[in-house]
Parts: structure tokens; C-alpha cells; sequence
């Protein structure tokens, strides 16, 4: 089995659509932020970076065993959080979820991480997006990101993608109130 790539979980952005602090708001019993922490153990996978603003989230810093690394200016855009954590992986292939996205498999997390290569996972509308596995020799890619656009651009690009398909309902983002509670409902059943 190849070495397990960094996981690196983006956190830094400010809930401006939510009214900020989505990531702490408690969401079945736990964080909202924690979900995915909770799936990457589930996976089997070591905890690795979690990319915050300079407003860190309670859930990050209690995180144990993960390593935070702050996102100086957020506002720039996701592309810069995803240059961090490409940083952060120093030779390391990369895996990078995002901390609003609750419902994530964690057998879909295993699966991109055993992959070996580059790894992407396909939305219902056919993009590709993250979760995804950068392997080592790609993830310098990432660093100079920048922008509002995450890695999308950049997986569609690497040799030999690997496109991991996910059920739809797994891939929700979390970005309103409305949303938070249509995942509980979710969670409830």
C-alpha cells in the first residue's frame, strides 16, 4: 500500500452566507466542523492539517493530533488555503475535504487515499472537486494556486485521474442555516 497522503481538511473561510461561525454550530450532538475529523478517523486515516483563518474555529482547536495552519487572508479566495495544505505536505501526496461537508463517506475518504495517484471525486453535474488525492509528485501544482476557485482546474489536468465516484447525498456542502437543517433532518432518519 502506498504512504498515506497528508490530510489536509479547509476551514478557513468565514461563514458569510451561514452569518459566520458554521463550523462550531452543533449539528447532531457535535460541531459542525468535526464531521469530517470524525470520518477521516473512520476512514483509517491519520489526522493531518487543518487549514483555519485568523478566526480559528473551536472545533479546530480542539482538534487532538491535527496540526493547524493559519490562512492569513481567507478572503483571498479557497486557492490559497489549498496552497497551504500543498505546502503543509512536504513530499507528501495530498487529500484535501473540506470541514463544511458533514455527510462525507468515510469509505469514499479510504478509497481516494488507497488510490495511489491523483483522485477525484465526480459531482452529479460531472465536475470534479474534492475530496481529492493529489499524489506527491503533483501536489507542487497546488502551491501557486490562487483565487476563489479551489484545485478543480488543476484535478481535471493531472495524468492518470482516478474520478471516485460518491453518492450525491454525501457531497452536500453546508453553507446556510437552510442547509444545516436540512442535514439534520438528514442525520435524523
Amino acid at each position: 500500500m502506498p504512504e498515506q497522503p497528508l490530510v489536509a481538511v479547509l476551514a478557513a473561510g468565514r461563514g458569510s452566507r451561514f452569518g459566520g461561525g458554521k463550523l462550531d454550530v452543533t449539528l447532531a450532538g457535535k460541531p459542525l466542523g468535526r464531521w469530517v475529523l470524525d470520518a477521516v478517523k473512520a476512514a483509517g486515516l491519520e489526522p493531518g492539517v487543518i487549514v483555519v483563518g485568523p478566526d480559528v474555529p473551536h472545533f479546530a482547536t480542539a482538534a487532538a493530533g491535527w496540526q493547524l495552519v493559519t490562512n492569513p487572508d481567507p478572503e483571498a479566495g479557497q486557492a490559497g488555503s489549498v496552497a497551504l495544505a500543498a505546502a503543509a505536505a512536504a513530499g507528501r501526496a495530498l487529500l484535501v475535504a473540506l470541514a463544511d461537508m458533514p455527510l462525507v463517506d468515510p469509505d469514499h475518504l479510504r478509497r481516494l487515499a488507497a488510490s495511489g495517484g491523483n483522485a477525484a471525486t465526480r459531482y452529479p453535474d460531472g465536475r470534479l472537486g474534492v475530496p481529492a488525492c493529489v499524489a506527491a509528485e503533483h501536489v507542487g501544482k497546488l502551491e501557486v494556486l490562487t483565487g476563489d476557485r479551489g484545485a478543480g482546474p488543476i484535478l481535471s489536468g493531472l495524468p492518470d485521474l482516478a474520478v471516485i465516484e460518491a453518492d450525491p447525498d454525501t457531497l452536500f456542502d453546508v453553507d446556510t442555516p437552510k442547509q444545516l437543517a436540512q442535514v439534520a433532518e438528514r442525520l435524523s432518519r
